[in-house]
């Protein structure tokens, strides 16, 4: 069983908004390649903001700190998160900069490619922390600089961070010892090895606290164990790491040790890639009890 739904804690999400535009095609383009589309689809997207939505679905509180341009991306993309419940006083809204773009192609086993202009969010700078905070959970499409600002405003916080799009960590923010959430190749890029269980134990020497690593379809990894997902029907694997990762916080937050939030998350990142989009198919605590029992 996951830790119980109802608990005080707040989740403080500091990192990326975007406006994800989504082509689904029978395979994905090789290098110069063009291929014919079959759909188009326009969705609030941004790792940090799926991972905010996934935590906040899952019963937990959660305040967005982040960046979007004066422009309908970016009025959409906040709505979408107060949608969700989600606090938004934190969100800037710049008019000298555009709403940060994703964009992603899916193919019809459900795998994607995506390229990301960052606008907005390139110009996050010094991200404030609110005092309730539990948990704040920081991404990498936002500069090292609000990164590192945010870490420094968690104080004693604990910190849960998504090393994505992996790019070499500053030596702050490692001696923070946050928790990490790479998936595979990002942990090997981090550490410098070839596999995911060498890297996960590399990273934890590094930073004194635990490292979960997501393997896709073979679930995650954590302290030496792999965590299998539930079997389940693949449309769009999109959102499925944010999804990880914002469960895996909730967790956290709700009092789960690492090894029974890494398996809460495994289900809900699993359950999430039922339906097209980052967001569509993000669960409610109920179907990851469901998919656990």
């Amino acid at each position: 069983m996951s830790a119980a739904a109802e608990n005080t804690g707040r989740i403080v999400v500091v990192g990326s908004l975007n406006a994800d535009l989504t082509i689904y095609c029978e395979r994905l383009p090789q290098p110069g390649e063009t291929v014919q589309g079959n759909g188009f689809a326009v969705n609030p997207g941004g790792k940090s903001a799926n991972q905010a939505v996934a935590a906040a679905r899952l019963g937990t509180s959660v305040a967005f700190v982040g960046a979007v341009g004066d422009d309908d991306f970016g009025a959409d993309a906040v709505a979408a998160l107060e949608r969700e419940g989600i606090d938004c006083s934190g969100v800037a809204r710049l008019d000298d900069a555009p709403t940060g773009v994703a964009l992603i192609a899916v193919d019809e086993a459900g795998e994607n490619q995506i390229a990301v202009a960052s606008g907005a969010n390139a110009r996050l700078a010094s991200p404030a922390v609110p005092p309730e905070a539990c948990i704040v959970l920081l991404g990498l499409e936002v500069p090292d600089e609000a990164v590192l600002a945010a870490a420094r405003a968690a104080g004693d916080v604990r910190i849960v961070l998504n090393p994505a799009p992996a790019r070499p960590l500053p030596d702050e923010l490692l001696d923070r010892g946050p928790i990490l959430t790479p998936n595979e190749a990002e942990a090997c890029a981090l550490a410098g090895e070839r596999d995911a269980e060498a890297a996960a134990r590399a990273l934890e020497q590094r930073t004194g606290a635990p490292v979960v690593v997501t393997l896709g379809a073979r679930g995650a990894l954590v302290s030496g164990e792999v965590i299998a997902p539930p079997p389940v029907q693949v449309v769009d694997t999109t959102g499925a790491g944010d999804t990880f990762t914002g469960a895996l916080a909730a967790e956290l937050t709700a009092g789960a040790d690492i090894r029974a939030a890494a398996r809460f998350a495994t289900a809900a990142a699993a359950l999430s890639t039922q339906a097209a989009g980052a967001r569509e198919g993000m669960p409610d605590r109920a179907a990851v009890e469901r998919a656990l029992a």
